[in-house]
């Protein structure tokens, strides 16, 4: 079985959501226990991962020295945090497997993923990242070429494109590797969006791609089994935060996609997700499970988290 993990960008955080380098080295210490424990059961896993929090501190650092060096572009923070955080992932993982006497290789790849460059995000950005800031301190990022909007009494908030993922260009090296016995991490929040030019070459831009989206691609580009999506909560949840909640168990695709429907999932955090899961499944995966770190050994069987089945 051939299983590709997703590991939210807020499941490499700690509980109180702060992404400092000590919590986001035993957020993955957490996560890689769970991978070895699958490897040493004959799992293949391919490791995929959010990058919210790593690209909003980066985005921070970019805002507080905007007056003196000009801001690192939106790509480059993507391709950074995919560096930093699969060696975060590889430590982790070696650490874990060497206490259990297991001889597997880890590989990070620095992975690019297509866009449209005619995709609609482009001409009207809607995705939010970073943080709210005063108009005088947006202003200096507006002559650096970034857009921001005036949210009212919060203040203003960067707004990018979010364009659909068509193709992970480096698949052939994220094959290659898994196909060798290496345990891959790759596509990092989405993948570094980039767009093909006219004379074939490719140049990155500012956008965000959704890392569950791309989780999706990735699964079906390695042949994945299963797609497990990790996160923060064990299930997802209808009816949300009222007296009638209750967990998600064993779904079949039509179900959850009804559910999405009616409006159960949140845009901004778990439909996402739910919408990956569906779309796993529906062009062939075996099933995909949306659950917390906790129980990702589980959620390979089916045994533990919202499991998404074919109809």
């Amino acid at each position: 079985m051939r299983v590709l993990l997703a590991l939210g960008g807020n499941a490499m955080t700690n509980a109180d959501g702060r992404a400092r380098p000590e919590d986001q080295i035993a957020a993955a210490g957490v996560a890689m226990s769970a991978v070895a424990d699958l490897l040493r059961q004959d799992v293949a896993v391919v490791i995929t991962h959010g990058n919210g929090p790593q690209v909003g501190n980066l985005l921070v650092k970019n805002e507080l020295a905007a007056a003196v060096v000009p801001p690192v572009p939106l790509d480059w923070c993507g391709a950074q945090t995919q560096g930093t955080l699969g060696f975060v992932l590889m430590n982790a993982l070696d650490a874990e497997l060497a206490r259990r006497g297991i001889d597997r290789r880890t590989a990070a790849v620095v992975t690019r993923t297509r866009v449209d460059a005619a995709d609609p995000g482009f001409a009207r950005p809607t995705k939010p990242i970073g943080r709210f800031l005063p108009a005088e301190e947006a202003a200096v990022l507006i002559e650096h070429g970034e857009t921001w909007e005036d949210r009212g009494a919060k203040g203003w908030r960067r707004v990018v494109a979010s364009p659909e993922p068509l193709e992970i260009v480096d698949a052939p090296a994220v094959r290659a590797l898994v196909d060798a016995g290496l345990v891959v991490v790759a596509n990092g929040g989405g993948g570094i969006p980039v767009v093909r030019h006219d004379d074939g070459s490719l140049g990155g831009v500012e956008a965000v791609i959704d890392k569950d989206l791309g989780a999706a691609l990735l699964a079906r580009t390695v042949d994945a089994d299963v797609l497990v999506i990790g996160t923060d909560i064990a299930h997802a949840v209808l009816h949300y935060g009222t007296p009638e909640a209750r967990d998600v168990g064993v779904v079949t695709v039509a179900e959850m996609r009804s559910y999405a429907a009616d409006g159960h999932f949140a845009s901004g955090s778990m439909g996402p997700k739910v919408d990956a899961a569906c779309t796993f499944v529906e062009q062939g995966g075996a099933r995909a499970v949306i659950t917390d770190l906790a129980h990702i050994s589980e959620a390979v069987t089916g045994a533990a988290g919202t499991v998404v089945v074919p109809n």
